[in-house]
């Protein structure tokens, strides 16, 4: 009978395994917004977003509200790694018609024990952050806002219930003349346990709480109380049980939170409520459930809880004494007695070298007379149910390990479990249970355990420091980047200026000085689709260009096309340095493609300011994009590489100049008859339209429309974007070649300049001691390090992998927290936010203007859109979508992603001019 019993409380290691899974299930449940209601694990957020990082430091309050108590903490933290905080505390009994008037009663007596505990030792003037532990069942919504749901433990105070508790204390403290004091956040101690075990360098991110704490040692009153109480992470654990851990805060649904981390209290104590339980639950637990104040509620703590395990070998011991397997001959109606057999008396049967010795004076002690065997049997028994308990908590660690490990996508999770409870903290075995189950059932997981000291004291002070730490830098964070965040009226003014400028540059007397230079392109029509032919392309925008082929046909174009290298040296050489080598990039082409013998008519896409002169015709403003070859501007491009082309003793055909904006427009208008808008972002920016002939006044002519290459990204460049410019702007603009002149819209915009502002960014947070810990980087002094393409791959990584971003920043050789990749990915998305916003502010006074050239009410548009930051950046099209039609909203524009622009749409512009020569 003895064997079948301690059988029936032995869990094979397969059993663990699908309760640790049927856990996990649990908790996916309870982080979900759809099934959290009906959750058992309840995996409630705590809006706790940080672990310490030592640095804390400072006097903090906390109180503890009591059945019959309050208790008061002044912490001091001497940012030392939280390893010697100093604690002077004072306990207060709560007078019993206190916790049954009037709410604003209790509130004010707590907010005198604080006043008199600040009396005591000389009330410090200087702001004191505190930190409240209210033990009822509340509905959290930020660290420090948290409704009452209901009272319980004998409370009923009046008009408290469905109000924010915090608030409640703070007007209490305030009437106190106690302004310095503020209530910054509502903590339990499962937290509060994972914080007391974070040490500098060593982040604790998760607590498991075994039985009653040490720091505590709850009163008979307190357990009474604690047994009524909600499942909430507000309340204390108590003699039962309870875990938390660190998940990325987008996988906690019920929380608005969705970056960086957060701390969730699983609440695992009801785990089994729904019946998951049944195959684990024996004879003996299903009668301590029944004698229980809550039957059928939180069976696992009923199998985990320190307050229920003397009760599951009373039980045993009732059951083998019934079969005559124990206590033969004694009368054993004591054991029949609620409550006969305490835990602790259980840990010290198990504990103990002299355990059967301690066995007998308890037995005895009931009046029961056990034999020597009987003394070793109960001893089985109890390490058999305590053991159990092991296993058990065990497999739902396991659970949270391999959750982490998963959710962070790593092959091993190494991290630190910080334990309170007398379970684990007074019993060896317990520990050796624990983590040699957590090796066998999560094998990818390392996990190092820390004992805890005084979670619902120091930890709160702790959890209170962490959270003003975070909130201090939120409001430096907030002050450094608020000049990069443009108000809807920031934009408004900036789409204004954009349309004064278009008008300047499209007027004949004032284009010469307007910073749009709105350069006609003499592109007046778009491919109706009878082009034919074979048709060279050249596409140069960079230090990569490219020669195509292009074969069109009246249904369907065909492409051949190879890149080609420019050299630094060449592109900041001679112009004729940079033409010859483009012509034997052309002849290299043709050869390869057995084109020797022809002379095709060839686009020229040249994605630079010129001013076109005719359609083949086209002398180059300005460089950008670093290039700066000399003898180019002010000359014709076209001129220039037919020199080449002379000097090489080889024969080109320029037909049509372009740029890559007007090409991609033509591009798009293949397939897209409304096509009338280009767009490029990428290395660099720029936007052309289709403009009334009668309002170009630079060229001759009334009738129809001609597109118009805006070269917008020297967009004020006369002084009127200064006030948008911020100091990081500025110190970026100092490092380019064209300092304080040309392109200042591009640099705010184009992915050439987006890398560099951010590297300034982080320059400055790491100098203000935000980010890295203000440890020195050197790499990050190096210019071009932080490349615009880093932005895209760091702002795709959501809340699920900021892990790769801290990767991305390890190959920098920055040794980034997860608080510091939230902190570099915010400064990304800041960054390509404002980008995107610019960018639709000036397509709404584009688009804008053609539906007031046209008188319509409503315009409807597509733009052609091409460029690595529009393509390729996870967010910035549908940012700059969002824009566009809050600024522009009598206009819908469809926006169509060119596929290569700058290449087909060259050659068809080339098939257009050809088809238009013919006779």
């Amino acid at each position: 009978q003895v064997q079948r019993a301690l059988q029936a409380l032995t869990l094979p290691l397969e059993l663990l395994q699908v309760v640790k899974d049927r856990v996990l299930q649990a908790m996916c449940q309870g982080l979900s917004r759809h099934t959290h209601a009906h959750a058992t694990v309840r995996m409630l957020p705590t809006y706790l977003c940080s672990t310490p990082d030592g640095t804390e430091k400072g006097d903090l309050l906390v109180v503890e509200l009591g059945q019959s108590h309050v208790r008061t903490l002044l912490v001091t933290l001497l940012g030392d790694g939280n390893q010697n905080p100093q604690v002077k505390d004072k306990i207060f009994d709560l007078p019993a018609d206190v916790k049954q008037g009037k709410g604003e009663v209790l509130f004010d007596f707590i907010a005198r024990c604080i006043r008199q505990l600040l009396d005591g030792i000389g009330s410090p003037q200087h702001f004191l952050p505190l930190g409240f532990v209210f033990p009822f069942c509340c509905r959290q919504t930020q660290l420090d806002k948290a409704e009452l749901i209901s009272w319980s433990k004998g409370f009923s105070c009046s008009d408290v219930e469905g109000k924010d508790v915090v608030q409640l204390l703070q007007e209490a403290i305030n009437k106190q003349e106690l302004s310095h004091v503020q209530v910054v956040a509502l903590i339990n101690d499962t937290v509060g346990t994972m914080m007391t075990c974070s040490t500098e360098g060593k982040p604790c991110e998760v607590a498991l709480i075994a039985g009653e704490q040490r720091a505590l040692r709850v009163p008979e009153w307190w357990v009474l109380g604690w047994l009524c109480q909600c499942s909430h992470p507000s309340l204390p654990a108590g003699p039962g049980t309870n875990s938390c851990f660190m998940v990325p805060a987008q996988l906690v649904e019920m929380a608005e939170e969705t970056s960086g981390q957060m701390c969730v209290s699983t609440e695992w104590g009801c785990f089994g409520d729904d019946g998951t339980l049944s195959d684990i639950l024996t004879s003996y637990d299903q009668h301590v459930d029944r004698e229980s104040f809550n039957p059928g509620a939180r069976r696992f703590e009923k199998l985990v809880g320190s307050l229920y395990l003397g009760e599951i070998v009373r039980h045993v011991l009732i059951a083998l004494a019934a079969e005559k397997a124990l206590f033969i001959g004694s009368d054993v109606t004591v054991l029949r007695t609620k409550d006969a057999l305490k835990t602790q008396q259980i840990l010290e049967i198990i504990n103990s070298e002299e355990g059967t010795m301690k066995a007998r004076r308890a037995l005895e002690a009931l009046g029961l007379q056990p034999s020597e065997r009987d003394c070793c049997r109960v001893q089985q028994i109890c390490r058999a149910v305590v053991g159990r308990a092991a296993a058990l908590c065990a497999a739902g660690l396991a659970a949270i390990l391999s959750y982490m490990c998963h959710s962070r996508e790593l092959d091993l999770l190494v991290v630190n479990v910080g334990v309170d409870g007398e379970l684990y903290q007074g019993y060896s075995r317990f520990k050796e249970i624990l983590q040699s189950v957590i090796g066998m059932l999560a094998p990818e997981c390392m996990a190092t355990f820390l004992p805890a000291v005084d979670g619902t004291g120091r930890g709160a002070a702790i959890v209170t420091a962490v959270a003003l730490r975070l909130a201090a830098k939120r409001r430096e964070v907030d002050q450094l980047l608020a000049p990069l965040r443009l108000s809807r009226a920031d934009l408004q003014r900036v789409q204004k200026l954009m349309r004064q400028e278009m008008e300047l540059g499209l007027g004949r007397d004032s284009n010469a000085t307007a910073s749009l230079r709105m350069l006609p392109t003499y592109v007046l029509n778009t491919p109706d689709g009878t082009e034919q032919g074979e048709f060279l392309a050249l596409d140069l925008g960079g230090t990569n260009f490219r020669v195509l082929l292009v074969r069109v046909a009246q249904d369907n174009i065909q492409m051949a096309s190879d890149i080609y290298v420019i050299p630094t040296t060449i592109t900041q050489s001679t112009g004729e340095e940079l033409f010859d080598h483009i012509i034997d990039c052309i002849r290299d082409f043709q050869v390869k493609q057995n084109l020797t013998e022809q002379i095709l008519p060839l686009g020229f896409t040249f994605s630079f300011p010129c001013q076109q002169l005719g359609l083949n015709k086209a002398v180059l403003l300005s460089w950008t994009k670093g290039f700066s070859a000399s003898g180019c501007v002010g000359q014709d491009v076209v001129q220039l590489l037919q020199e080449a082309a002379q000097r090489k003793n080889f024969g080109v055909n320029v037909v049509a100049v372009v740029n890559d904006t007007v090409g991609t427009m033509m591009s798009c208008g293949l397939d897209d008859p409304k096509c009338e808008i280009g767009l490029i972002v990428g290395t660099g920016t720029n936007a052309c339209y289709m403009e009334e002939m009668r309002n170009v006044g630079t060229v001759e002519g009334e009738q129809g429309l001609m597109c118009i290459n805006m070269e917008w990204g020297a967009f004020g460049d006369n002084g009127c974007l200064d006030n948008i410019f911020t100091d990081f702007d500025l110190l970026v603009d100092k490092k380019t070649i064209n300092v304080g002149r040309q392109n200042r819209f591009e640099k705010l915009i184009s992915g050439m300049y987006l890398g560099e502002i951010v590297r300034h960014i982080l320059l400055a947070m790491v100098e203000r001691e935000l980010l890295f810990c203000g440890k020195p980087c050197p790499t990050l002094q190096t210019k071009d390090i932080f490349q615009t393409k880093l932005l895209s791959t760091i702002e795709i990584s959501d809340g699920l992998a900021l892990r790769q971003v801290q990767a991305i920043l390890r190959n920098m050789e920055l040794e980034a927290s997860f608080e510091d990749s939230v902190l570099v990915r915010e400064v990304c998305t800041t960054v390509s936010l404002r980008a995107a916003q610019l960018c639709a502010a000036g397509l709404a006074a584009v688009v804008e203007k053609m539906r007031e050239n046209r008188g319509l009410d409503q315009l409807a548009v597509t733009v052609g859109a091409d460029g690595t930051l529009y393509k390729m950046h996870p967010h910035f099209s549908q940012n700059l979508q969002q824009t566009l039609r809050d600024l522009a909203p009598n206009c819908t524009v469809t926006f169509l992603k060119s596929e290569d622009g700058s290449g087909k749409g060259a050659a068809l512009v080339a098939a257009v001019a050809c088809r238009e020569a013919e006779p």
